[in-house]
């Protein structure tokens, strides 16, 4: 476990970077952390749940004896708002090749009691450990290229409730396809795709992979339906470290029934690798 009072970003993700300085965490005691939530990665009625997996995946990586997340499952209990929170980890087993640990973030009320918004548990390992054999019949999504697709900028879009402000930290290329809720007429598909990338230029890396599997529109709005859609579960895998350049994001959703839909998310890498999935179940918007 880390002995440092703040862990810092490893240079590879270029320091400085607006991401790493919203999901840094520093160290109060072992194995607890202090975090500030950051204003700027919320969207409609709370912080977007890919930043807060991010954010709990990076106090993980410093109390684990691995670095690098390869599976991560969160369970959102409530909705996260922008101030202090505090993430309790533990270390539940720690191997030669995996540790696996736990961590919970929570945030104050107004009489001062910690409320519990997240818990995930996680293995990590070192990406840069892997054997290079690769046997897999994915293929990366058709995309149209980066220059026909739609970024918030090109054009009106309908009025969200509340807050867009991740808009604002991230370089989201949407592919025409996906766009018709945008102009009031959805597919009805259920499909998401993207090209991905954070607005100030910091490369990816697995930490912000876990922000790419959740900071697309849902998967409702091409179905037709308009709000929030809050994460109730959310499991992602880190497969790679990815390549430096864009990402692309494909999520599709195949059922949505009883208030609730399923997506399901890829995310391929400037070289043409699979470097992330993830599967999360949603609460479908409420008119």
């Amino acid at each position: 476990m880390s002995t440092s009072t703040e862990t810092n970003p490893a240079p590879r993700t270029g320091a400085g970077s607006e991401f790493d300085r919203d999901t840094a965490v520093t160290l109060r005691e072992p194995g607890v952390y202090d975090a500030e939530l950051s204003a700027g990665w919320t969207i409609i009625h709370a912080v977007n749940g890919g930043y807060l997996l991010a954010l709990l995946g990076r106090a993980l990586g410093d109390h684990l004896p691995h670095p690098d997340p390869f599976t991560i499952s969160a369970h959102y209990l409530t909705p996260s708002a922008p101030g202090p929170a505090v993430i309790r980890t533990e270390t539940v087993r720690t191997g030669r090749t995996l540790s696996t640990g736990t961590a919970s973030l929570y945030q104050y009320a107004e009489d001062g009691t910690e409320v519990e918004r997240i818990r995930v548990l996680a293995s990590y390992g070192d990406l840069d450990a892997l054997t290079d054999d690769v046997r897999t019949s994915a293929v990366p999504p058709a995309f149209a290229p980066v220059d026909q697709c739609f970024s918030a900028s090109d054009g009106p879009a309908p009025p969200i409730p509340g807050s867009s402000a991740i808009t604002d930290r991230l370089d989201l290329r949407l592919d025409p396809a996906c766009v018709g809720w945008a102009i009031g007429a959805p597919s009805g598909k259920g499909e998401m795709r993207a090209w991905f990338g954070l607005a100030d230029g910091r490369e990816p890396d697995p930490l912000s992979l876990l922000l790419a599997v959740d900071a697309l529109p849902p998967t409702s709005f091409e179905l037709g339906l308009k709000g929030w859609t809050p994460t109730v579960e959310l499991t992602a895998h880190v497969r790679c470290r990815p390549a430096p350049g864009p990402l692309r994001v494909s999520i599709t959703t195949r059922n949505l029934a009883g208030g609730f839909l399923e997506e399901d998310a890829e995310v391929w890498d400037s070289a043409g690798r699979l470097v992330a999935q993830s599967r999360q179940l949603a609460r479908a918007p409420r008119d």
